[in-house]
């Protein structure tokens, strides 16, 4: 298969770890150069350098931002970076949302304090989801990305099933898919598609946060029809041949990379 990836930029959001970090190193892998946008402390850096590093090894160029995803002051000033290194139109191919920072807790408890509120729903919502929608405002106006251009959005079966203390995030992965569907017949006309790409179960920071994953992950390693977890390659391998020239007609989707996990 021709690759078509060659030379262009990915804006990866969520890009220092789990997803966000297998898609960044992998689409250098293929050719394309990353800019990454993250959100981490000191203690974390060495992290996000090692990935910057990685990305230059393969010849390819890293642009990495370390800001509030939902800060729309930051998100600008990221943009007009962009627009002034990449210096040319169209030049972003490839924007993937993996940004996993939500609030964990169950709507309903027998003590006070401990279930969502309000700004724990709202600021999961508009992190994990609405984000997106922003960002693809931004970089259209911009005409940082035109025809041929890609939107994948990272969900999971969460968005539609049920786990305790997962509900914010499960409302904000159901919100995400709608975001993606809206996104798709709107800029069919621009020639570019948007996508839902949801994994299974897959040994992630993210996931380890979730309160009672062991269980997570048992129930998946039983249930999934390949016998194993998915790997965050699995899903970076599967957005780079989604993000080629040849999948111009694949949009509006939900697709499960997960091995068949979901139907069981």
């Amino acid at each position: 298969m021709l690759n078509t990836l060659e030379n262009k930029w990915a804006l990866v959001l969520g890009a220092s770890s789990g997803f966000g970090k297998a898609c960044s190193l992998t689409l250098a892998k293929n050719g394309m150069n990353i800019i990454g946008v993250h959100l981490d402390r000191k203690s974390t850096m060495p992290q996000v350098n090692d990935i910057i590093e990685q990305i230059k090894s393969y010849g390819r160029e890293a642009l990495f931002f370390n800001i509030n995803v939902s800060d729309e002051e930051k998100r600008a000033e990221a943009i007009e970076s962009v627009r002034q290194r990449t210096g040319a139109d169209n030049s972003v191919k490839v924007l993937i949302h993996s940004v996993a920072f939500g609030t964990l807790k169950p709507y309903i408890a027998d003590e006070a304090g401990k279930t969502l509120n309000r700004k724990n729903i709202d600021m999961t919502l508009d992190v994990m989801a609405n984000s997106l929608v922003y960002w693809s405002q931004d970089i259209i106006a911009s005409k940082l990305m035109g025809e041929g251009g890609r939107i994948f959005a990272l969900t999971s079966a969460g968005s539609h099933r049920v786990w305790p203390t997962y509900g914010a995030v499960s409302a904000a992965k159901a919100a995400l898919e709608s975001h993606i569907r809206q996104l798709a017949v709107e800029l069919a006309p621009h020639k570019i598609t948007a996508n839902s790409v949801m994994a299974g179960v897959t040994d992630t920071p993210a996931l380890r946060k979730i309160p009672g994953n062991e269980q997570l992950v048992e129930n998946a390693i039983s249930n999934n029809p390949g016998g194993r977890l998915t790997t965050t390659q699995d899903v970076a391998d599967a957005i780079v041949l989604l993000s080629q020239d040849s999948a111009q007609w694949i949009t509006g989707n939900v697709i499960k990379v997960d091995g068949g996990e979901d139907l069981i």
